[in-house]
C-alpha cells in the first residue's frame, strides 16, 4: 500500500472549503495556545541548586545556607515579632479577627474560636494564675498534661502573655517520668485535659511522689468525687471554666516576656535514663520560626486562608514551631479528635492546606496506596503514572492537575482533604523511595527537615525547587552546621563526613538543673553535638549516614551502628520494624523483626506459604525467607559481613509508645527492647556457633 506523501497532503488541504481550512488551523492554534498557557512550569528555586550551602569564614569547615548574604545567622524575620506573645499579636492584627482554633465532635463540622476570643481567654487564664500566686517570671513553671486541643494553645498563650514558662507532660513518658519532671521543675500547677490524667497525677500524690503539686486545672467536665480525692492529697481541683471566670473577674494587664526569657522547658524522653529538660527561650523559637520563613518566603508564605491540621504532639517542638508560624500569619489550626484512627475523617472534614507529618505515617500511606493496586493492570498503571510524575519532579515541577492526577492520584489527594499545598516531615529518617513517590502522588510542596529539641526542632531543611530525596537539605539560616571527626568510626571532617554539630540562636540554653548533661551536649564553644553522623553532598546538602550514640563494639573490636543496619533492613517488603542487637562478648549480630501486618500475608502467598499473620510469624520457612531478603538488601547496600545479622526472631506485635518500646518521637528504646527480648537474644546466641 502506498503511503501518502507531503504533496498529497497539500493537495488534499487545497480541496477543502476555505472555512473548513480556517477552522482547522484555528483549532490547532487554540490548542497550541492553551498548551503554552497551561503547560507546567518549574518552581523557581531561591538559589543555585548546585551550590546550596557555602563555607563560613573561620577555618572550622562550618557551612551556612547560601540564602544569607553574610555569615551572621538570622534571628528575626519581622522586626516587631521577637516573642511568642508578639507572634500571636501579629496574627490577631492580620487575621482581622478571623477564625483561629477549631475542634469537632464525631460526625460534626469544625467549630471555630476567633483570634480575639483566644486572646481574651489567654488573658483570663494568665490573670487567674497571677491571682492564685504565680509569678510573671522565667522560673515560674506551669505544667500542661493534655492532647492537642484549643485549650492547649490558650493555656500556653496565657502563660507567655504573663512571662511564665510552660512544661509539657505526656502520658507516654510513664508515671515515674512524669513525677520526675514535676519534682525537677518544681511544678505546683498542672493543666490536664481529662480525669484519667488527673487521676494519674493524684495516684503519684497519694504515693508521696510529687509533694510540690498543689493545683490541677481540668479542661473536661468532672465529678465531685475527684475533687474530694484531691482535697485528701492537698491538691485543689478546678475546672478550666472556673479558672477563666476567676481571671475575667481579676483581669490584669499583660506582662510580656523579653526575647531572652525562657518560653518552654521541653523534656526529651530519651532512650535511656531520666528525661532531660531542654530550656528554650523565645529567641530560640523565633529564630527557627524566622529561618523557615526566610527559606520559603517566595513560595509558601502562609496567609489567613491557610489551615493546619494539628495532630503531632504539641509536647514536642516540631509541632510547636509549625503552629507558631500559622498563628503569626492569621491562619487557622484545626485539631484532630484525639484518636489517630479518626485522622483521615478529620482531614476530609477540615481540608487542610498545611500538613506536617512523620515518616511512620508516610510509610503507612505508601503501603496502603500500593496494597490497593492489587491487580497487574492497576500496578502497571500506578507505576507508569508515578514515573511520569517523577520525571516532572526531576524538572522541578510540582503540580496536582495533570492527567495522571485526575486518573490515578485523585483519590489519595482527596483522602487528605484535597487542598494540601505544603507538607513537611521530620523527627526520623524517611525512605527516599517513599518521599519521592508521595511528592509525585500528592502533587504538593513537600519538605524534609532535620533537627532535635536542643536546636528548637530544625537545623536543616530542603530548599524549594529541590525535589530530590536522600538528604535533609541545607543549614537553616538561623544556624551554621559543621562536621567533626569521629575517629573510632573512620569519619573525618576533611573528607566531608563526621558528627553533625550546630551553632546559632536556635540552640538551647542547656538542660534544666543538669550541668553535666549540658556540658556533654554543648561544647565550650557553644556547638551542639547531635550524635548523628552526616556527609556533605557535592551540591552543599546534608545527608544523614549514621548514628554515633548507639554504636557498640563486637568481640573482634569492630564498631557497629545498629540504626544504619535497621534502616536498610526495613526496606524489605514484609518487614515493619527491626531491632538489631550486638554485644562486646559476641562476634556477630542478631535481630528482632516485626513483620508488616498489611503485607506479610500477600508476600508469603507468593512464596506458597499460607496462614494467618500470627501463624506466619511462627513459620520457620517465613523466617528463613525474610532473613534471606534482608541479607540480600544488606549486601546490595554495601554492609560488611560483620554488619549483617546471623539470626532473627519474628515478633508479631509492633513496637509502640504504648508498650514502652518506642519513645514519643517514635525512636527505639534500645534498653527496653534489649530487656524485653533478652531470652530470645540469649537463645539466638546459644544456638549459633561461629
Amino acid at each position: 500500500m502506498r503511503l501518502p506523501e507531503l504533496g498529497d497532503v497539500r493537495e488534499y488541504v487545497r480541496t477543502l472549503p476555505a472555512n473548513t481550512t480556517l477552522m482547522g488551523f484555528g483549532a490547532f492554534a487554540a490548542i497550541t495556545t492553551y498548551w503554552y498557557a497551561t503547560r507546567p512550569k518549574a518552581l523557581k528555586p531561591p538559589c543555585d541548586l548546585a551550590m546550596q550551602s557555602v563555607e563560613v569564614a573561620g577555618g572550622e569547615l562550618a557551612r551556612r545556607c547560601t540564602l544569607m548574604d553574610t555569615d551572621e545567622p538570622l534571628t528575626y524575620y519581622y522586626d516587631d515579632v521577637r516573642t511568642l506573645y508578639e507572634v500571636f499579636q501579629r496574627g490577631l492584627r492580620v487575621s482581622n479577627n478571623g477564625p483561629c482554633l477549631g475542634h469537632r465532635k464525631p460526625n460534626q463540622p469544625y467549630d471555630w474560636i476567633s483570634y480575639q476570643e483566644v486572646a481574651d481567654r489567654a488573658e483570663y487564664v494568665g490573670s487567674a494564675l497571677l491571682h492564685k500566686g504565680c509569678r510573671p517570671a522565667s522560673d515560674q513553671f506551669i505544667g500542661i498534661f493534655a492532647q492537642n486541643r484549643p485549650e492547649w494553645v490558650i493555656t500556653e498563650l496565657g502563660c507567655c502573655t504573663y512571662s511564665m514558662v510552660t512544661v509539657p507532660l505526656y502520658d507516654t513518658l510513664g508515671p515515674e517520668a512524669i513525677s520526675y519532671i514535676i519534682n525537677k521543675a518544681e511544678i505546683a500547677l498542672v493543666f490536664c485535659d481529662n480525669t484519667d490524667k488527673t487521676k494519674c497525677l493524684l495516684d503519684n500524690m497519694e504515693k508521696g511522689q510529687t509533694p510540690v503539686l498543689r493545683t490541677i486545672i481540668v479542661m473536661d467536665s468532672f465529678d465531685t468525687e475527684i475533687v474530694e480525692r484531691g482535697k485528701k492529697c492537698g491538691v485543689e481541683i478546678l475546672s478550666m471554666k472556673a479558672l477563666e471566670d476567676l481571671g475575667k473577674a481579676n483581669r490584669q494587664r499583660p506582662k510580656p516576656p523579653k526575647p531572652e526569657d525562657l518560653a518552654v522547658v521541653c523534656f526529651t524522653s530519651g532512650t535511656t535514663g531520666n528525661p532531660k529538660g531542654a530550656m528554650l527561650t523565645h529567641k530560640n523559637i523565633l529564630s527557627d520560626f524566622s529561618a523557615f520563613m526566610k527559606m520559603t518566603e517566595d513560595v509558601v508564605f502562609p496567609g489567613v486562608e491557610d489551615v493546619l491540621i494539628s495532630f503531632l504532639p504539641l509536647a514536642h517542638m516540631f509541632e510547636r514551631v509549625v503552629e507558631a508560624i500559622i498563628l503569626g500569619h492569621g491562619a487557622r489550626i484545626g485539631f484532630f479528635q484525639g484518636d489517630i484512627r479518626l485522622l483521615m475523617d478529620d482531614l476530609k472534614t477540615l481540608q487542610p492546606t498545611i500538613f506536617p507529618v512523620v515518616p511512620r505515617l508516610l510509610n503507612r500511606m505508601f503501603d496502603k496506596i500500593f496494597s490497593q493496586a492489587n491487580t497487574p493492570m492497576k500496578r502497571w498503571m500506578l507505576d507508569f503514572a508515578t514515573k511520569r510524575k517523577e520525571a516532572e519532579l526531576r524538572s522541578g515541577i510540582i503540580r496536582n492537575n495533570s492527567l495522571w492526577d485526575k486518573v490515578i492520584f485523585r483519590k489519595v489527594q482527596a483522602s487528605l482533604g484535597g487542598k494540601v499545598r505544603l507538607m513537611i516531615t521530620g523527627a526520623a529518617p524517611v525512605s527516599p523511595t517513599v518521599l519521592t513517590f508521595l511528592r509525585a502522588a500528592l502533587g504538593c510542596q513537600f519538605y524534609e527537615g532535620y533537627g532535635q529539641t536542643e536546636c528548637t526542632a530544625g537545623c536543616s531543611l530542603t530548599l524549594p525547587g529541590d525535589w530530590t530525596a536522600g538528604h535533609v537539605g541545607v543549614p537553616m539560616p538561623c544556624n551554621h552546621i559543621k562536621l567533626v571527626d569521629v575517629d573510632e568510626m573512620n569519619y573525618f571532617a576533611a573528607k566531608g563526613e563526621g558528627e553533625i554539630c550546630v551553632k546559632g540562636p536556635n540552640v538551647f540554653q542547656g538542660y534544666l538543673k543538669d550541668p553535666e548533661k549540658t556540658a556533654e551536649a554543648l561544647g565550650k564553644d557553644g556547638w551542639l553535638h547531635t550524635g548523628d553522623i552526616g556527609k556533605w553532598l557535592p551540591n552543599g546538602t546534608l545527608k544523614i549516614i549514621d548514628r554515633r550514640k548507639h554504636i557498640f563494639k563486637l568481640a573482634q573490636g569492630e564498631y557497629i551502628a545498629p540504626e544504619k543496619i535497621e534502616i536498610i533492613y526495613q526496606r524489605s517488603e514484609p518487614v515493619a520494624q527491626v531491632f538489631v542487637h550486638g554485644e562486646s562478648l559476641q562476634a556477630f549480630l542478631v535481630a528482632i523483626i516485626v513483620p508488616d501486618p498489611d503485607t506479610l500475608t500477600t508476600w508469603a502467598k507468593k512464596r506458597k506459604l499460607e496462614g494467618t499473620y500470627e501463624e506466619l510469624c511462627k513459620n520457620k520457612d517465613v523466617k528463613k525467607a525474610i532473613l534471606e531478603d534482608i541479607l540480600r538488601l544488606g549486601k546490595d547496600a554495601g554492609l560488611k559481613s560483620f554488619e549483617q545479622v546471623k539470626d532473627i526472631v519474628l515478633h508479631a506485635d509492633l513496637f509502640s509508645v504504648q508498650n514502652d518500646l518506642l519513645t514519643p518521637t517514635l525512636k527505639a528504646k534500645r534498653t527496653e527492647l534489649r530487656k524485653r527480648f533478652q531470652s530470645q537474644i540469649e537463645e539466638m546466641y546459644s544456638s549459633i556457633k561461629v
